[in-house]
């Protein structure tokens, strides 16, 4: 049997709305993930520390302060940085279509907007750690 799969669930910015992530949390680990949950307010530096420390397969970000293009491809670039490309990074919050492109584009592994079901959140996770 493998390993469980180990997601950070972060918060990063200003964004002080954390119930939604809160909830994919719960869900993750309902669906037999090991789940972090970083706190609100943390910076894209702390949510790559945290990442390495924890030895996740995943970060998944939750954001909903429209700061998305800035702050996501920080933790991209740290990861890769770091030497852990292998992390795949994951958005979630209010992101538009064009934006969610462009953050694809820059490395983030999937961008899911509201709405979005927890199923395919779990598969999309699943996937990306090559379960």
């Amino acid at each position: 049997m493998p390993d469980p799969i180990r997601v950070l669930v972060a918060k990063v910015g200003l964004d002080g709305h954390d119930r939604g992530a809160k909830v994919i949390a719960r869900g993750l680990r309902d669906a037999g993930m090991e789940v972090i949950y970083s706190g609100l307010h943390q910076t894209p530096e702390a949510i790559v520390t945290a990442a390495l420390q924890e030895d996740v397969n995943c970060v998944a970000v939750s954001i909903l302060s429209g700061a998305h293009m800035t702050l996501i491809p920080r933790i991209v670039s740290g990861l890769k940085e770091a030497g852990a490309q292998d992390v795949s990074v994951l958005a979630g919050g209010i992101i538009p279509p064009e934006d969610a492109e462009e953050l694809i584009n820059a490395g983030v592994k999937a961008v899911h907007g509201p709405g979005t079901s927890l199923n395919t959140i779990v598969e999309t996770i699943r996937s990306a750690a090559g379960q």
